[in-house]
């Protein structure tokens, strides 16, 4: 099995970034992390990025932007942003109400999807769906998932980035390792965020709580295709750069 780099999501350390961008990135390259996955650019332009990215030796594992940014007339200049960063996966990390309201709604989206992944394509870039809670409770009583009615639609390209910790608070339907089996090759970036089911919790660092990681990281790593494990860490009971450093403390504990 080919080792996956581990990245962090700099969602997790949002502040921090704010505060100090390059500081930041020095210190989660010196915790081990490899990569990193946007949330924002803190008024950065991409060249600024890429040099603070190459200056402290780490790569770029993704970013999350807004739909809008791949529609209409953003498309080209956000083509060109990703481009100089240095970047190929575009992750729409949630919708309005407008794209996922109904289960009609979610096929147009599908569909939506579809088209951008078209037009990325050439320039060997991919777009693709983070997952929160809400995407695992079904339209009426024994309805489809709108997980399932969006990736069921989509086309094999559409990078299913599966956060198993949102997934896991999306009640027992949404077992992590069921979803990677059924969508065999999609994961090629996944979440790595852990719950506490009992407390109803996000507190507990990555292998701290309920997420079956043994099984996760067995199926990723022979069937996934993944390319990337992302930490995210977004609870306040450990200070943000700690949560991150327990994280990946733990992960590499589990032999990655």
């Amino acid at each position: 099995m080919t080792r996956i780099p581990i990245a962090v999501q700099l969602y997790s350390v949002r502040h921090e970034c704010e505060k100090d961008l390059a500081g930041t990135l020095a210190k989660i390259k010196a915790m081990g992390y490899e990569g990193v996955e946007f949330a924002g650019w803190y008024g950065n332009d991409a060249a600024t990025l890429k040099a603070l990215l190459d200056e402290n030796g780490l790569k770029c594992a993704g970013a999350h932007v807004g739909i809008d940014t791949l529609l209409g007339e953003n498309f080209e200049a956000s083509v060109a942003f990703h481009q100089t960063l240095g970047n190929k996966f575009l992750i729409v990390p949630g919708l309005a109400s407008k794209w996922t309201s109904s289960t009609e709604a979610w096929l147009e989206t599908a569909k939506v999807f579809n088209e951008i992944s078209a037009k990325l394509a050439p320039h060997g870039m991919v777009t693709g769906y983070h997952n929160h809670h809400t995407e695992f409770k079904p339209f009426g009583e024994g309805g489809e998932l709108p997980w399932d009615t969006f990736f069921g639609n989509t086309n094999k390209e559409i990078v299913m980035q599966f956060d198993t910790g949102n997934a896991l608070h999306g009640g027992s339907s949404a077992n992590a390792l069921d979803f990677l089996t059924r969508y065999p090759g999609r994961a090629l970036t996944i979440h790595l965020k852990d719950y506490d089911i009992a407390n109803d919790s996000y507190a507990p660092p990555v292998g701290d709580g309920d997420v079956p990681f043994a099984a996760i990281f067995t199926e990723c790593e022979t069937n996934g295709n993944t390319e990337w494990y992302i930490v995210e860490y977004e609870d306040s009971a450990l200070p943000a750069l700690e949560g991150i450093e327990r994280c990946l403390v733990n992960v590499k504990a589990m032999g990655k």
